[in-house]
This record gives C-alpha cells, sequence and structure tokens, in this order.
C-alpha cells in the first residue's frame, strides 16, 4: 500500500510540474531610475522586460530624447515584440505632435480612461485598461503639441499591468517630453 501511494504522490507531481505551473511571475516593481540599457535609443531595457516578461525582446524604431524648443516637439515610435512564434507586438511607445489638451480632458469628460496625477509641469495624462483584452493597458500624456502613448498590448498575466504602465511613463515622459513650463495650450 505504501509504495502504492508513494508511487501516485510521484506520479501527480510529475503531471503538476508538467503543465506549466512552475513558471514564475517576476513581479519586481519597475525601475524608478532611467539608466542603460536601452531599447529604441531612449526606453529602459529592463523596465520593457519585466512589463512583457521577454528577455531581450526584439524592437524596432527610435525614440528621441526632449530637444528643450517647445516648437520641435521630439517624435519617434517604438516597438517590441516576441521573438517566438508570430512575433506579435507585445508593446507600442508612440511620441509625436498630435497633443491636444482639450482631446485628453474630452476622452477624461467621457470616463474613458483614468487621470494620472501631473508627471511633466503643464502636462496632462491618463491610462486606460481594456477589459475584454487580456493585460491590454494604455496611457497618453500630452504637453502643448507634444504627445507621448505607451500601449502594452500584451502584459504579464499576474503583474499589475496598469502599474507597470504608470511607470514606464512615469520614467520615460521627463526625458521624452520636454519639461520646461510654456503657457502653449493644444
Amino acid at each position: 500500500m505504501i509504495k502504492t501511494g508513494t508511487a501516485l504522490a510521484c506520479a501527480l507531481i510529475t503531471v503538476g510540474a508538467c503543465t506549466g505551473s512552475s513558471e514564475q511571475v517576476d513581479l519586481t516593481a519597475l525601475p524608478s531610475a532611467y539608466s542603460a540599457p536601452f531599447i529604441c535609443d531612449h526606453v529602459p531595457k529592463i523596465a520593457v522586460e519585466r512589463m512583457t516578461g521577454i528577455t531581450d525582446p526584439l524592437t524596432t524604431g527610435a525614440v528621441e530624447l526632449a530637444s528643450g524648443d517647445p516648437l520641435r516637439p521630439a517624435t519617434g515610435a517604438c516597438a517590441a515584440y516576441q521573438r517566438t512564434g508570430e512575433r506579435s507586438t507585445v508593446l507600442r511607445i508612440t511620441q509625436d505632435v498630435g497633443g491636444s489638451r482639450g482631446h485628453v480632458e474630452s476622452y477624461l469628460r467621457e470616463g474613458m480612461g483614468k487621470q494620472l496625477p501631473e508627471i511633466v509641469p503643464g502636462g496632462i495624462s491618463y491610462y486606460a485598461s481594456y477589459p475584454n483584452e487580456e493585460a491590454h493597458v494604455a496611457a497618453m500624456l500630452v504637453k502643448g503639441k507634444a504627445r507621448l502613448a505607451i500601449e502594452l498590448v500584451k502584459g504579464v498575466k499576474g503583474r499589475d499591468n496598469v502599474a507597470d504602465v504608470v511607470a514606464l511613463m512615469k520614467l520615460i515622459a521627463p526625458k521624452l517630453i520636454d519639461t520646461a513650463d510654456t503657457d502653449e495650450d493644444g
């Protein structure tokens, strides 16, 4: 009887180990200090790896540091992909000059997102979570005409994907969006 019980216990342990339950989710918070190494020239690689769960993601594009000239906001785009399978996009970062404070305020009034505390002086930002799509979260920050958008297309199950997107916005926005106070309003 003991041999049968031991064999059954070993079989159950083996089956449990083979069902994929052994993969650990890294719950370490994203870094709060902006530092190298980077992807897309100016996005901290460790932050992207933690929020996507992909070590050394395949990336394309580049983002620019703030120019210091409010008439020439930085522009760029960055995408991170899974390296295996169909190489689907897991993260998109876009910076452009399509920003409008009124658009963000309207979006918030309509309840389509939740406002974030001020990340850069004079900026307005929000995040939105899409409950119909697993771990899909986006955030946008606008200051004048400058706009920075982060879209976590596929986050890590078990992580706080909203917190990850907000933390990445807080980490990169002060570098990518001009932080000088201006009276410019979009």
